[in-house]
């Protein structure tokens, strides 16, 4: 059975030794090109495919984060799948925190059983625990801390659905890996492929793309500072 988060987070990565060439004007980010293939490492017990899996990871001088992955199907037969980068945010206070791109978008509430909803607020704000599963979400979502002064900007390409989570006080005591005031400082934003997955024929590719940037006193009377948030983006 494959594990809650799926299998490729907890195997071993290897440098790839035939990455694709880096775009222009790339020579001020910090990049590696991972590779995880199938192997004698577990993963045949679990997912009988052949794949290979490439993640590009760059970080430019203001921060950026940039994430490239690439799924290969090298098996005869075809595979489905579904993916996801579980990117954490650091907050100052998560009720002082919004998150604002998913206004009107469905979404499954995994505390209610995965019943379907709207979104109905102009951003989503933090008052107890959320679990949720927004779906066919914008490509661009912006974390904003009003504390710090901080927004940060997730664009994704290939990722059409976001998680939303946080465990909250009694949920965060009773995990193993979180501090039990953790909760209140941070907020996962997942971009990830999941109500719809993945379907690759023999010899097929998919591919996303994910970029996270930190703009600073960005948030200016409700609304995101557009032409510093577009003009940061032109490269991805």
């Amino acid at each position: 059975m494959i594990e809650k988060h799926g299998f490729a987070r907890n195997r071993p990565w290897s440098i790839d030794p035939d990455p694709s060439p880096l775009p222009p004007y790339s020579d001020d980010k910090a990049t590696i090109d991972l590779i995880l293939r199938q192997s004698d490492g577990g993963e045949q017990k679990i997912w009988n495919y052949s794949f290979e899996f490439r993640l590009r990871v760059t970080l430019g001088p203001e921060g950026e984060l940039g994430l490239i992955a690439r799924v290969r199907n090298t098996d005869s037969k075809p595979f489905t799948f579904t993916l996801g980068f579980q990117t954490y945010f650091s907050v100052t206070d998560i009720s002082e925190v919004r998150i604002e791109g998913l206004e009107t978008s469905d979404y499954l509430d995994n505390l209610r059983d995965q019943q379907r909803f709207t979104e109905q607020g102009d951003a989503l704000t933090f008052e107890g625990e959320v679990d949720r599963v927004y779906l066919n979400t914008p490509t661009t979502i912006a974390i904003i801390d009003h504390e710090k002064k901080t927004t940060f900007v997730l664009k994704k390409d290939g990722f059409p659905d976001a998680v939303i989570w946080n465990p909250w006080d009694k949920k965060a005591k009773a995990l193993a890996d979180f501090g039990d005031d953790e909760y209140k400082h941070t907020i996962c934003v997942h971009p990830g492929v999941i109500e719809k997955p993945i379907t690759l024929k023999a010899g097929e590719e998919w591919k996303g793309r994910v970029k996270i940037l930190t703009v600073f006193s960005s948030y200016h009377s409700g609304r995101l500072d557009p032409m510093r948030v577009l003009s940061s983006f032109d490269s991805m």
